[in-house]
């Protein structure tokens, strides 16, 4: 089992250095990892979100490394006993890496020399380390048939076998300078980040009222600090984007295409606005939402500017690593809708995690059809001819952010004393805005809540409600009204395919 293992890690290690040569994104590893979040039926990825939330990804890894090391002890195994099936089952291994690699969308033929590289690496290996295994085994038996009298041959064969299996496991420990060599270039690139000053907007953002966040200790804030700012992406590896050669095209049904560089962005007249972002995999009362101050250039211009066609009804938008959206094109022509190519966030570059050097930000749809981070291209086409990622996957091709709220304070299953009791959170009710937030305490009347001044109809608001609690087990639940008279569902309804619905309900001890 330990050869099998030492075998595989190497093999790794070898992909890893390959890698680095022909392309970071053509790690196996990685690329079983991103074939694994195509494959997975949405209510598996639905329930690992909710489990794990933004450590999806690194559950994700850790299962994979536990069935790679299960497989690997296996091949050892097998090639000791049943040569020479543990170096087919390194094989099939290694095949299954060499298709992930070359089924992303982004890949070139190249791609797959890491995953080849490393598999005849670790098949090499593992029947090299096996032969000198059964030699040493050889030569002891054969030593205690002649009472030890060849000892000194004994040690010479198992000295060997340690020699090579100890060589060949140090080589794994190129799989962690691999790891650091590839992170050379995400930090070149946050080097290159840190020194982008960002032109002053053209037109800033309205000053935020002090009315518009209340003081209530566990809260949420009201602009989410970007260290805090929810991430789910399809990306296991942060793309490393240097905005010195990073494009954006603007194709398809178009009169004019148009292709635009970091800089050509930077020097046209920027827009800042507050944005809520809301992720369709949020569950009623979830955190995957978040609240910025967004600085980026309007797309309905950048469309005017290339003329889409009669008949284009979608922009499907896509990142550097291959991710796709579909947007309806009428919302990102709304004069009235900040849709952004964002540059920045919460006053800094964007982070790279959140789409550095460029996104989208599109208030009033979810995410997955909106928000594409590293954004390389716009193309204008639709809805009948093309589709997007999660759309190919169940998900509704359009996705209109739904009414809702949440309680922040109190927590769930809180102990709380008699008396006076302050319920808060925040509501959403994105480009139509919030009329008003109520609360219902068991099954009395509701309640309503009192609004903090709303940003715009496109952020969130906060609320709190001054509960006069009683002893005893009590059930909390909120609901939103939006400035049409809409008011939230209270019907439970699952994330997949176009958000969650229902009202956030707690359980809360009164003592």
């Amino acid at each position: 089992m330990l050869v099998g293992l030492t075998a595989a890690a190497a093999g790794l290690a070898m992909a890893e250095l390959a890698a680095l040569v022909v392309a970071p994104q053509a790690s196996p590893f990685l690329a079983v990892g991103s074939l694994v979040i195509d494959l997975a039926p949405a209510g598996v990825k639905d329930a690992v979100i909710a489990l794990f939330g933004t450590g999806d990804k690194v559950f994700l890894l850790i299962v994979l490394a536990v069935l790679l090391a299960a497989l690997a002890a296996g091949a050892g195994v097998l090639e000791l006993v049943a040569p020479p099936w543990g170096t087919v089952l390194l094989l099939v291994v290694g095949a299954f890496g060499t298709l992930a690699v070359t089924t992303r969308a982004e890949a070139s033929a190249l791609w797959a020399v890491p995953a080849v590289v490393g598999t005849l690496g670790s098949c090499l290996l593992l029947r090299l380390a096996i032969g000198r295994l059964r030699a040493w085994s050889a030569r002891t038996e054969r030593d205690s048939e002649h009472s030890g009298l060849h000892a000194s041959g004994t040690a010479v064969t198992r000295r060997g076998f340690l020699m090579l299996l100890g060589g060949t496991a140090a080589a794994a420990v190129v799989v962690g300078i691999g790891a650091r060599l590839a992170n050379a270039a995400s930090l070149a690139v946050d080097a290159v980040r840190e020194a982008i000053a960002l032109p002053r907007p053209a037109t800033p953002a309205p000053q935020i009222p002090a009315s518009a966040s209340l003081d209530v200790e566990g809260l949420s804030p009201l602009i989410t600090p970007n260290e805090s700012f929810y991430r789910i992406d399809t990306a296991l590896r942060v793309p490393a984007v240097d905005p010195a050669e990073w494009r954006l095209r603007v194709t398809g049904m178009v009169e004019q295409q148009i292709e635009l560089s970091f800089d050509e962005l930077l020097a046209l007249p920027l827009t800042e606005t507050s944005i809520t972002l809301l992720c369709v995999s949020n569950e009623v009362g979830g955190e995957l939402i978040g609240n910025a101050v967004w600085l980026g250039y309007p797309i309905r211009e950048l469309l005017a500017r290339a003329r889409p066609q009669a008949g284009a009804d979608m922009v499907l938008s896509r990142s550097v690593d291959g991710f796709t959206a579909s947007t309806p094109l009428e919302i990102l022509q709304e004069e009235d809708r900040d849709c952004l190519l964002a540059v920045g966030m919460n006053g800094e570059p964007l982070p790279p995690e959140h789409g550095f050097p460029v996104r989208m930000v599109v208030p009033g749809l979810y995410g997955y059809v909106s928000a594409t981070k590293w954004v390389t291209e716009l193309h204008v086409t639709t809805f009948e001819r093309d589709s997007a990622y999660w759309t190919d996957r169940g998900w509704a091709a359009r996705g209109p952010v739904k009414i809702g709220s949440r309680i922040d304070v109190p927590t769930a299953g809180r102990r709380a004393d008699a008396g006076a009791v302050t319920v808060a959170g925040v509501a959403w009710a994105q480009h139509t805005g919030v009329r008003g937030v109520e609360v219902r305490v068991d099954d009395g009347a509701w309640q309503p809540a009192r609004l903090a001044s709303a940003i715009s109809s496109d952020t969130w608001v906060q609320w709190v409600y001054e509960w006069d609690a009683a002893p005893g087990e009590h059930e909390l639940a909120v609901r939103a009204t939006d400035a049409s008279g809409s008011v939230q569902s209270g019907a439970r309804v699952p994330v997949v395919p176009d958000g969650a619905e229902g009202w956030h309900t707690i359980a809360v001890t009164v003592a």
